[in-house]
């Protein structure tokens, strides 16, 4: 990400930067900057007295002085003023010269470790940024107005609940992730796609080609578990066997479950074995999970992770095409009941992820095709140029040619990210729309008992209802609704099924967990690339658009 072994931290008053800053350049032995320090030794006076003389103006060009000083050194760890992020020309510099860390705290701890600051004498300084009769609400109005530029970090850590040294091994993880050391000792590029900011961690997401290998040196690096376990499937058994040698060879003892393949496994009694395999081998709150295979085995892994010792550390490595796209990133974990899919589950966030784009190339094609439904969906929901991508590279990008399948794929994976980290637990309204094409499509796999359509296909033939109902609506042209057609057609995805009862794929929606008060919410498109909900679908329009998908579609569209 950047030239530069630099850290800087960002962050409200009170936000820790000082205390962790310093325990993170002790444990790394780099030098501490201080900004506020450093201009209040250089000035001989208190950051009030500056105030007071030259005002904020005067203040923020002397700070803006010395963050350019410190931006010309290495090996630092330097603690930024909490409002320095307020001019973009200081994130830049910033950008340039190392990783970016947001130290947040919730304002009620921020205002009660300032009052306790105060009452030991250990900073009789005053902010004066925050003097105020109501300091309280003066800390929320200030740090809400700066939260946009305090999110431009490249990693967050939330100290609400860690001690200095907790927070230091946090920060100093970030680092190790948003940066390879070189020959020369200085971070260079990664194969990083995204990194996925959530109230209780932040993480990356790694999408490249022949990246596994280096999966047990990636973790002895960010995490260094005393031991790990892989739970896979038969059918990644080669990627599993794969991850656990890369594992070992980094000193890191690593043991393998192989449950079998297919959504039927995805079940508490599943879980149940895997929990007692756990607990033959005294796995520890300390140790890791590691999530290889599809996406079944990504929700499977992950609810064991999350329900076993009450959590352990959990890594996602999807080995197919659905898994990178839709599985892996999110932290949505999950097994099935009889009554329907995900039905029992949690949120629960991974270190990270790691998908490497060669393990495709063992995929049977009729699975690899089933992924590419939910890459499509996430050009038809948020982005046309994506889409376009799609359409203009289908041949090179099905044939998985190295450089252009892996920038599509970790596009991709990029769109998802970003919804995630707006709306981890879609309590806002932005991730729902991750679901296009799942309310129907979750139905068709649940009346043909999860064994005549594949995730992918069930959700093309959802799409397409979606998209008929669209229509209908008013929100797309009757040419779009045959572009998104033909686009899933090219890359051989179903676009109907024969067959099915409608009247039971109407009943089962009725079940999904996207009904509310009797009324299924629906992720409808207003225009190719532009996704929205709606709650107002009259039901006659619903079951037309079943009738349409339930029957082969016309050779005209």
């Amino acid at each position: 990400m950047t030239s530069k072994p630099n850290i800087f931290l960002t962050g409200f008053s009170g936000s820790g930067k000082t205390t962790v800053g310093k325990e993170v350049a002790r444990r790394l032995g780099w030098r501490f900057v201080g900004i506020d320090d450093e201009i209040v030794e250089a000035q001989g006076k208190p950051i009030e007295a500056i105030f007071n003389e030259l005002g904020e103006a005067g203040f923020r060009q002397i700070e803006r002085e010395h963050l350019a000083s410190a931006c010309e050194g290495e090996r630092q760890v330097v603690s930024t003023g909490g409002g320095i992020v307020m001019d973009e020309n200081n994130v830049q510099m910033m950008e340039r010269s190392g990783v970016i860390v947001y130290l947040d705290a919730n304002p009620e701890v921020i205002h009660a470790r300032l009052e306790t600051e105060r009452a030991r004498g250990d900073n009789p300084a005053v902010r004066p940024m925050i003097a105020a009769s109501d300091q309280l609400s003066r800390i929320r109005d200030l740090k809400a107005r700066r939260q946009p530029s305090y999110s431009q970090a490249h990693w967050t850590v939330h100290t609400d609940s860690l001690t200095p040294g907790q927070a230091a091994e946090e920060v100093i993880r970030a680092f190790g992730l948003l940066s390879q050391p070189g020959d020369d000792g200085r971070p260079q590029e990664t194969d990083l796609a995204a990194v996925v900011h959530t109230s209780s961690v932040d993480y990356p997401v790694w999408v490249g080609w022949g990246i596994l290998d280096g999966l047990g040196e990636r973790v002895k690096r960010i995490l260094e578990p005393p031991a790990a376990y892989v739970i896979g499937d038969d059918g990644a058994f080669t990627h599993a066997r794969q991850a656990q040698a890369s594992m070992e060879a980094a000193g890191i003892p690593t043991h393998m479950l192989l449950v079998p393949p297919g959504e039927p496994s995805k079940t508490h009694e599943t879980a149940q074995r895997a929990y007692a395999w756990l607990a033959d081998r005294k796995a520890e709150r300390g140790q890791m999970v590691l999530a290889v295979g599809g996406g079944m085995v990504g929700d499977l892994a992950g609810f064991v992770a999350a329900t076993y010792l009450r959590g352990m550390p959990l890594a996602q490595v999807p080995t197919s095409l659905l898994a990178m796209m839709d599985a892996s990133v999110g932290g949505k974990v999950a097994v099935d009941l009889p009554q329907g899919k995900n039905l029992v589950g949690a949120f629960y966030q991974p270190r990270f992820v790691l998908a490497d784009v060669q393990t495709l190339q063992t995929m049977p094609p009729r699975e690899l095709t089933s992924g590419w439904a939910e890459a499509i969906k996430h050009g038809l929901i948020l982005d046309i140029d994506l889409l376009d991508a799609f359409e203009r590279d289908s041949g090179p990008i099905q044939a998985l040619e190295l450089d252009l399948a892996t920038d599509i794929i970790r596009r991709s994976v990029a769109i998802k990210a970003g919804i995630v980290s707006r709306d981890e637990k879609e309590t806002l309204g932005v991730r729902v729309l991750l679901n296009y094409g799942h309310t129907i499509g979750h139905a068709l796999e649940k009346v043909t008992a999860y064994g005549r359509l594949l995730h992918g296909e069930a959700v093309s033939v959802g799409m397409m209802g979606a998209a008929y109902i669209s229509q209908a609506m008013g929100l797309l042209s009757k040419e779009e609704v045959a572009r998104q057609a033909s686009l899933l057609e090219k890359y051989g995805l179903p676009v109907s099924i024969d067959g099915v009862d409608v009247d039971a794929v109407a009943d089962a929606m009725m079940s999904d967990k996207k009904v509310a008060g009797g009324t299924v919410r629906w992720v409808l498109l207003n225009g190719l690339g532009n996704a929205v909900t709606r709650n107002d679908v009259p039901t006659e329009l619903v079951r037309e658009a079943l009738r349409m998908v339930a029957a082969p579609m016309p050779a005209n569209g």
